[in-house]
């Protein structure tokens, strides 16, 4: 490839790239409220310019050669630059307005993701938030959800994650539970016990995987009392019926107060805190800076 006589213009950059999205000249044209002559003028300018050819052109159809794809790979991220430094100057300067779409699961989102929603809310007055607390895994594209605020979980590889803070769930129980039927001593003891099962969002019903000193392990738990809400298994771990595993955000201050006691300590199961969304080249300023507001408040907890 030869070295470009001059440096291509943007508006060029952004016609090659609507002639390969459309598959011919006067769809570009069309789009770009353009005629074709002006269009296929423009193509021949940037081919000049970075002296290569960039398409084969036939009556019927476009197909974009190899030095074409490279200088398509390429312009695409250039404009997405310029279109994510337009946004981070606008938002810089103005406040952010709109609606923004939140999830969350049922427990963390009421105790957590709420009041800094609320604060959130309070210094952005222009910007419409819904805040959607639900028990089950979304897709944010599908559903078009702009920040699924979750704990731990594969992450899908069409979305992008911000990772909010750390944090992981522990085994706990009462200690009127564990006078009444012992303390675990190894993990396959939980198999034995009477465990609070939950089936929120990436809970697999009944399976409890945990980091331990050998590793991960896998254990089968079971129990006469289960439910699809967080907040009523800690209830019920409370009341002494059971052994659950839990964030470590929702017990700390019950752990230190002793009406909670860890069990098998050495064990956790990580569950930090993402804020997901789906990939844009630019994420609009709202997202940006409630992600960032998030990250500060939740930050400082973790």
């Amino acid at each position: 490839m030869q070295l470009p006589a001059a440096y291509p213009q943007l508006d060029d950059l952004r016609l090659f790239c609507e002639v390969v999205r459309g598959g011919s000249l006067a769809a570009a044209a069309a789009a770009l409220s353009a005629s074709p002559s002006y269009v296929s003028k423009r193509l021949g300018i940037l081919e000049q310019q970075l002296g290569v050819r960039l398409l084969h052109r036939t009556t019927r159809r476009l197909a974009v050669t190899e030095d074409g794809e490279t200088v398509l790979r390429w312009a695409r991220r250039l404009l997405a630059d310029v279109e994510e430094m337009a946004l981070e100057v606008k938002a810089s300067r103005a406040e952010p307005e709109g609606l923004l779409r939140i999830t969350a699961s049922f427990g963390f989102g009421r105790c957590h993701v709420a009041p800094v929603v609320s604060e959130f809310a309070a210094r952005h007055p222009l910007v419409e938030v819904r805040l959607d607390i639900l028990d089950r895994p979304i897709d944010p594209v599908a559903e078009q959800v702009d920040v699924d605020v979750r704990l731990g979980g594969p992450l899908e590889p069409h979305l992008v994650a911000q990772k909010v803070a750390d944090n992981h769930r522990v085994l706990c129980a009462a200690p009127a539970y564990l006078t009444a039927h012992g303390t675990p001593q190894r993990l396959d003891d939980l198999a034995r016990h009477r465990c609070l099962v939950i089936r929120e969002r990436d809970h697999v019903f009944g399976i409890w995987r945990l980091a331990g000193p050998g590793g991960e392990e896998t254990v089968k738990v079971r129990g006469t009392l289960s439910a699809n809400h967080g907040e009523i298994v800690h209830r019920w771990a409370l009341d002494g019926h059971g052994i659950m595993l839990r964030s470590r955000w929702d017990v700390d201050e019950e752990l230190a107060s002793g009406q909670l006691v860890r069990v098998l300590p050495a064990y956790r199961q990580q569950a930090d805190i993402w804020a997901v969304m789906p990939y844009r080249p630019a994420q609009p300023p709202k997202v940006r800076l409630f992600v960032e507001f998030l990250r500060e408040r939740m930050g400082k907890r973790a």
